[in-house]
This record gives structure tokens, C-alpha cells and sequence, in this order.
């Protein structure tokens, strides 16, 4: 790795629930919501009132609220429409303008642990352990970079996945084929509050199967070139 794409800081992020202040953002029923605060720092840090956001995954349509809420344009595509803003698009094809977006957040499947939806055709029905998963959100992290403006700032959430006692770096991989397009600008732990796997019984199969519980994504900033 160049010098000049040296990290900033690795940081440990404790985010809360989904709703921060009196209002929702998106729904916390949907499979792999994305916690609003998250979207929010991110938005206070990198962008400003005017600025257009784009979610390529906007499943419950979290960013759509927080980017509404911090006065900011949005627009949220999902392969799957949960609710009337949102468009229908699949993400390796992105319907707008090179160098038109000022800021993207994507929170994207890590793998086929999770159903997002019926489509045939969706991300998240590619399993991490098969080299195709990569491939293909590799494809919707060159549209990102295509719409980006030059020196704006995408959000990446992924995590990684250990299943069947075997452990896959999803985050670490996908990081790899990021790195083709964009600089990196930090990567965050984000930890998670009241995981299903932080019960006695989880303590047992972790000490039993000898594995650690896995309590965080990654959160990848990182900024288009000049």
C-alpha cells in the first residue's frame, strides 16, 4: 500500500437503536436494517445541506429518512421496493450522471445468510465462500465511483461471516476490490447493541465449537480520487 492511502484512524464505533431523537428512520422489521446514526454521522461529516445522497441498497429506507431529516437530496434504489420513495434498481446498473453524486452510503449483503427478498437476481442471494459474490458487488462499486464526484465519499457497511466452523474475511475481501476505485479515509469497527448471539446460550456454542461471537461490521470510509 501507498504511503499517501495510510489510514487516518481505526476507531471503534458504539452505535445505538435504530431511532435516535422522536422520529424512525426506516424500519427496524426489515432483514439487515441499517442504524440511523450511522447514516447520520456520516452525513453530518461529509456532507452539506443541498448535497445529493444516493443509497444503492436502500432496503427499509433508513438513509432516505436521515437524509431528508439533515436537509440534504436523496435518492434510494433497492432491488426490492419496500415503500413508495424508493426505486426500483438493481445496484450494478445505476441510472444517473457520471461525477453527480456527492455522497453514497450502501450497507450491502455479506454474504446468502440473510433474505432480502425473492428476486433471483439479487446480491444477497451469492454465497461469500464463492469468488462470484465479490464480482458482482464489485460491479456496483465501480458504478459508485462512476456517479461519485471526484474527492467525495462513499460508506460501506459489510461484515464478515463464520459459519459451519469456517471463517470467511468479507470485509478484508471486499476492501481489496474497493480499493481499485476509491482511497480509504478510515475503517470502523461498528459494534452491535442486543445481538441474538450475545445470550448464555451462544457463550456455550462459542466455547464448546471454540469461536469467537461475532458483535460488528466494518464500516469502510473512503474517497474517490481527484
Amino acid at each position: 500500500m501507498s504511503r499517501d492511502l495510510v489510514l487516518e484512524s481505526t476507531t471503534l464505533w458504539d452505535y445505538p437503536t435504530q431511532n435516535y431523537g422522536d422520529k424512525p428512520h426506516g424500519s427496524n422489521k426489515y432483514n439487515g436494517v441499517t442504524p440511523a446514526f450511522v447514516i447520520w454521522n456520516l452525513l453530518q461529516r461529509y456532507t452539506k445541506e443541498g448535497d445529493l445522497v444516493v443509497d444503492p441498497m436502500c432496503g427499509s429506507g433508513t438513509t432516505i429518512d436521515v437524509a431528508r431529516e439533515l436537509k440534504r437530496k436523496v435518492i434510494g434504489y433497492d432491488i426490492n421496493v419496500t415503500r413508495p420513495e424508493i426505486l426500483r434498481n438493481d445496484s450494478r446498473t445505476i441510472p444517473l450522471k457520471d461525477n453527480s453524486v456527492d455522497f453514497v452510503f450502501i450497507d450491502s449483503p455479506y454474504s446468502d445468510n440473510i433474505n432480502y427478498s425473492e428476486n433471483k437476481e439479487c446480491i444477497g442471494k451469492i454465497s461469500c465462500e464463492r469468488m462470484e459474490f465479490y464480482d458482482e458487488l464489485e460491479k456496483t462499486a465501480c458504478e459508485i465511483a462512476r456517479i461519485l464526484k471526484p474527492s467525495k465519499t462513499i460508506g460501506w457497511v459489510i461484515a464478515d461471516q463464520w459459519v459451519k466452523k469456517k471463517f470467511t474475511p468479507v470485509g478484508f475481501l471486499m476492501w481489496q476490490r474497493l480499493e481499485k476505485y476509491f482511497e480509504t479515509v478510515d475503517i470502523v469497527c461498528l459494534t452491535r447493541h442486543n445481538q441474538t448471539s450475545n445470550t448464555g446460550i451462544w457463550h456455550d456454542r462459542a466455547r464448546q465449537y471454540n469461536f469467537y461471537l461475532r458483535g460488528f461490521k466494518y464500516l469502510f470510509i473512503m474517497r474517490k480520487a481527484k
